[in-house]
């Protein structure tokens, strides 16, 4: 039966309330461990942390619902997951540190219960993949509004004071290479192929016995029209003196690719009616053929026809389907690719909410961003953002949902608007809202860098879990800042 957490002791384990960390320690694994201590040890906060922790189930054998609490084989208990989970992203770690992390570091090993006599209880990669991925966005949301609350009970001096947001958004990268339609129709061909023969090989089918070579040779031709384009990339008129050269070298290409469809659709149809292969088996092939399908058509049209394809119609990783093509103008970063993502800050620096903006754009997400940050905590006076959120109906809309919105007009104002800007309020608010900057470059130092977690499913796990991860190592750096005060005080007094 899986637990939130073992309530037996096992000879040798030590309470967590009892775990000793060193309060001078600039380390990051302290203050996420002290934050966890702290949640742990308070029992109000307890006791809702592990409300929703009792919701992270595993599926069931079938796949057609949730085992039950209490009866199956013993699971990760939820507790452990949480640690982990919030060691990951706090750290910004793979699987493989974390990993070593869980089984030979010892203050972290207290952390999820284990004793000194425990060491043969040891931690294998694919249990943390599994359970890592129990977590949902809107339940670790949940749990990031239970941190928030306890962190505002240890900073705020009344619960009644009201509190002053800044929101802003930045761009989480997708773990994808540089897209062109080139090398996307390589990665979907060599996918296909690749899928095509093993699907053959669990039925012993031969038809596909010689897939490396076919991918070797599919390649070679990838190559060539790398070679040839590069060759004239800086001169124009090398490049039109090769362009008869450029285009059969496309055209081979295509034609390799075309190809390999036709087979690839040939064996579906084949493990279809002959082997008796259900649909859902034959779900991830469909996919690679379709991003190929779609390659061939815009390659063709891009440089056999001489036409421009839309940007709507692009797809910049077949791996990663949600990633975006961003460019906000930042200075040495042309584009970035991955998905916007915006954050909502309080004066205290605790991380209110996120939201992940699929193919939406800073003046859409304003208002509803601001929205549901008041519904959640009633007691908010100001919200700041930048000029990108502003449009005349969103300053119309933020004025009725808060007491005062900052957002700075883009261009021209008028005497009105002029006024209310140079408000002494409106320019003290104003010049905190770069804090909000320190917020994202802290998400982006401990996670948010890049997303190393596949769809967009995993992109927006992994996005909420970070955002719990710094909250939660925000509460262990107060904690220790004060217990290291009050350290300083009592070697003072003893001098």
């Amino acid at each position: 039966m899986r637990h939130l957490i073992d309530p037996q002791m096992q000879f040798g384990e030590q309470d967590i309330a009892q775990i000793r960390l060193d309060p001078r320690s600039r380390d990051d694994i302290p203050q996420l461990l002290r934050g966890l201590q702290y949640i742990y040890t308070t029992p109000a906060v307890r006791d809702e942390v592990f409300a929703i922790l009792s919701e992270v189930l595993p599926a069931s054998e079938d796949g057609q619902g949730r085992a039950s609490t209490e009866t199956g084989r013993p699971g990760m208990a939820q507790w452990k997951i949480l640690v982990l989970g919030t060691v990951r992203l706090g750290l910004n770690i793979d699987y493989d540190r974390l990993q070593e992390l869980a089984n030979q570091h010892n203050t972290l090993r207290q952390m999820l219960g284990h004793g000194a006599w425990s060491e043969e209880e040891q931690y294998a990669l694919q249990t943390l993949r599994d359970n890592l991925r129990l977590f949902t966005p809107e339940l670790l949301e949940r749990i990031n509004q239970v941190v928030v609350h306890a962190g505002h009970c240890l900073v705020k001096k009344s619960p009644d004071d009201a509190l002053e947001v800044r929101a802003d958004s930045f761009v989480v990268e997708t773990h994808v290479h540089y897209p062109t339609d080139t090398n996307l129709l390589f990665d979907a061909i060599r996918k296909t192929i690749e899928t095509c023969a093993d699907l053959c090989a669990g039925e012993g089918l031969s038809d596909w016995r010689q897939s490396a070579h076919n991918v070797r040779v599919f390649k070679k031709a990838y190559r060539r029209t790398q070679q040839l384009k590069r060759s004239g990339a800086k001169d124009p008129a090398k490049r039109q003196a090769r362009q008869g050269e450029i285009e059969q070298a496309y055209r081979h290409y295509l034609q390799l690719a075309e190809g390999h469809l036709n087979r690839a659709r040939l064996t579906r149809v084949k493990l279809r009616v002959v082997c008796r292969f259900p649909e859902v088996m034959l779900v991830e092939l469909d996919r690679y053929v379709a991003h190929a399908e779609r390659q061939v058509d815009q390659i063709r049209r891009r440089v056999l026809l001489g036409q421009r394809i839309p940007h709507e119609e692009k797809v910049f990783s077949i791996f990663q389907p949600h990633t975006e093509w961003i460019v906000k103008g930042k200075a040495g970063v042309p584009v970035e690719l991955g998905l916007r993502v915006a954050v909502v800050e309080d004066q205290h620096r605790f991380l209110l909410s996120h939201r992940v903006m699929e193919k939406t754009t800073d003046d859409q997400i304003a208002v509803p961003l601001i929205t549901d940050i008041c519904a959640r905590y009633p007691r908010i006076r100001s919200a700041s953002l930048d000029k990108g959120f502003h449009s005349p109906a969103n300053q119309q809309a933020l004025a009725e949902v808060v007491d005062f919105p900052v957002m700075p007009k883009k261009g021209k104002r008028t005497q009105a608007e002029s006024e209310r800007e140079n408000d002494p309020q409106f320019i003290r608010l104003r010049h905190r809202h770069s804090a909000v900057e320190s917020a994202i470059n802290a998400l982006e130092v401990h996670g948010l860098d890049i997303c190393r977690d596949h769809g967009i499913d995993g992109f927006k796990r992994y996005v909420a879990m970070a955002v719990v991860a710094r909250n939660i190592q925000r509460i262990g750096a107060i904690l220790q800042a004060r217990e290291a005060e009050r350290e300083k005080r009592r070697r003072q007094r003893a001098a």
